[in-house]
């Protein structure tokens, strides 16, 4: 009998693209991975295998496409927003038998999450401090020109865990160019270390499972691709809401190269940015001299963290925008957000009591 997850015979990958006449366009970043070997390389790297489920994110011509449903994914979901490539994967989606299902979106605007809201046959949720991960899985060749707003999306709903992640720790695999693959894995004190370094490593762990050459791509990219998957850590390491670590640290990285003081200056208005820049760098005990890329992602949560009481003891200073010199602290703190997003509280761990050997929450806090 015939293995459920093997297609009949398919066009090859290049005779489907003449067949369909698909031309990569440039405006929209689009590539193609010709390579049958790396997209099933990307598969196995995902981990992806038998009833798994799966969302791809810009499939295109279907080269991952072929490769996850050789895996053996019971389920993929494919989000597509260029009206080409729909037939194609039609094409392929008759060859899946019922396994495959198309959503003519822009994956921007689309909550992955709600793909599967109703979908009762799903894989089990798993607890995010279980060891196992869910059978589910999230890929993608993204063009380049939305790859870093949609890697901000994707670790913003991993750490307030709703979309998919409201299943457990579903894996992320993505495409990145290759100098962005290496700042999101950035250690510290690397020059390549930002402000996405320490978004991605404060609620995942990111890892660049391979490099691929832009000459398997067509057209060629003048640079090389990497392949990123992020898993999600049981426990963020910062404990903020991700919009205050994310100011924190793009007014830190904004002077990469300049003293890490003069970047936190810019969080505060003028007549306060002298008092409360001091302030929190003495309170996180941190050189007013270092450099950003020298800071660990432990100051940098100290750093969030210190700048969170302030936006909570001067309301309106989680909106102060230091390029609007206009707006005063008066007023924004009458805006609705005039305080910061309150932060995440998700149940702790488990952990075993030492006196009777039970399990026991601690400090539990459900509101």
């Amino acid at each position: 009998m015939a293995s459920a997850s093997r297609l009949p015979p398919l066009p090859a990958l290049r005779d489907f693209i003449h067949m369909y006449r698909l031309r990569a366009k440039k405006i929209l970043s689009q590539n193609y991975l010709m390579d049958m070997n790396i997209t099933r390389k990307i598969a196995k790297h995902a981990k992806v295998i038998e009833k798994d489920w799966v969302i791809e994110i810009g499939p295109g011509p279907g080269g991952i496409t072929r490769a996850i449903l050789e895996a053996g994914a019971s389920r993929l979901d494919v989000v597509e927003i260029d009206n080409r490539f729909i037939p194609p994967l039609q094409h392929l989606a008759e060859a899946a038998d019922s396994r495959m299902f198309i959503h003519h979106q822009d994956a921007l605007r689309t909550e992955i999450g709600d793909i599967w809201k109703n979908e009762t046959a799903r894989p089990e949720s798993v607890d995010w401090h279980d060891s196992n991960l869910p059978a589910m899985h999230v890929i993608g060749n993204l063009p380049f020109n939305i790859a870093s707003p949609l890697i901000i999306k994707y670790l913003r709903d991993m750490s307030y865990r709703r979309g998919v992640w409201q299943y457990g720790r579903v894996p992320l695999t993505l495409t990145f160019q290759l100098e962005v693959a290496k700042r999101l894995c950035s250690p510290i004190a690397c020059d390549t270390r930002s402000r996405i370094s320490i978004m991605s490593q404060y609620v995942a762990e990111p890892k660049m499972v391979f490099q691929i050459s832009g000459s398997c791509f067509v057209p060629r990219p003048q640079v090389d691709v990497g392949v990123v998957r992020f898993v999600p850590r049981k426990t963020p390491l910062v404990n903020t809401s991700f919009e205050v670590l994310e100011k924190v640290c793009r007014q830190v990285f904004h002077y990469r190269q300049k003293y890490v003081t003069k970047g936190l200056k810019t969080l505060y208005p003028e007549e306060l940015e002298d008092e409360l820049s001091d302030d929190l760098l003495k309170k996180c005990r941190i050189d007013p001299t270092t450099t950003s890329i020298r800071l660990g992602i432990e100051q940098f949560a100290d750093l969030a963290e210190g700048y969170n009481e302030q936006c909570i003891r001067y309301p309106g200073l989680f909106l102060y925008d230091y390029t609007n010199k206009l707006h005063n602290l008066e007023d924004l703190s009458k805006e609705p957000n005039a305080l910061p997003p309150p932060v995440p509280i998700f149940a702790p761990a488990p952990t075993i009591d030492s006196a009777d050997n039970t399990w026991s929450l601690k400090n539990f806090n459900c509101s």
